[in-house]
This record gives structure tokens, sequence and C-alpha cells, in this order.
């Protein structure tokens, strides 16, 4: 089912009920809609989650560069929204996603490939594409 935007009150008055911290920000938790696959944690704004509301394409607030990063602007690797969902406490979202490729910087399908495990922390997926690829650098 495509993404539909909510009306422009209508998104106005959701964005106003999120509890934003100090900083004017809120924490993202990226899932693929159909597997459940949890795929990174990442910071929108204000400006971020309207721009994600409004364009279906999922916007984040790069804390590093000070500024609004869509995903996948440089890699190609987007992710289309399907639903946004607040936790009970409005602090936290959760944007379910339809990811097209890899969702970490690294190459990896999820940033979670670091499992701690009895004998430390083992790397439990390998790169799908070289970050060299992805960023067109190398």
């Amino acid at each position: 089912m495509p993404y539909t935007p909510p009306e422009p009150s209508t998104r106005a008055a959701m964005i106003e009920r999120v509890k934003f911290n100090a900083d004017g920000l809120i924490a993202a938790i990226a899932q693929q809609h159909d597997t459940g696959e949890v795929l990174m944690i990442a910071w929108m704004n204000a400006e971020a989650l309207r721009e994600t509301l409004l364009s279906g394409r999922v916007c984040y607030y790069s804390r590093s560069r000070k500024k609004l990063w869509r995903k996948g602007e440089t890699s190609g690797q987007v992710q289309h929204l399907h639903e946004a969902r607040l936790d009970c406490d409005r602090d936290a979202v959760l944007v379910l996603v339809d990811q097209k490729g890899v969702a970490c910087h690294t190459g990896r399908r999820s940033c979670f490939y670091n499992a701690l495990r009895p004998e430390g922390i083992v790397e439990i997926t390998q790169p799908e594409i070289a970050a060299e690829t992805l960023y067109g650098k190398g």
C-alpha cells in the first residue's frame, strides 16, 4: 500500500505532540516494514520529521553536519516510509520503511551487526557492498 501523507494541519498537529529533547531532536529507529528487521537508529528534528511525513522519503538530522540528511542522497540506498509510530512517551519514533539496498554506511543491510557474545564483540554480518562503492571514494 503506497504511503499517503497527512494533510498539512494534521501533520502540524502531530509534530506539535512530539517530545523533542533539549537539542530539538527525537531518536528515530528504522525498521523494515515487512520483515521487522531493525536497520538503524538516527535523529530527527521537527523539520526532518515534517519532510518525512510530507514526502514519504525518510529524512534525518545529521548532528555532525548540522543539517538535514535524506537517507540515500549520496549512496542511493533510500528509505521509503510505510508508517511512522511514536512510542508511549512520544519521545522516540519508529519509522517502518522499505529499505532499498543497505542501511548501514559500512555497506551492511543493518547497522546492528556487532553481537555481544561471551567471547567478545563478534561481527555477525559482512558488508554487502563496499563503502567506497556506496560513496564513490576509493
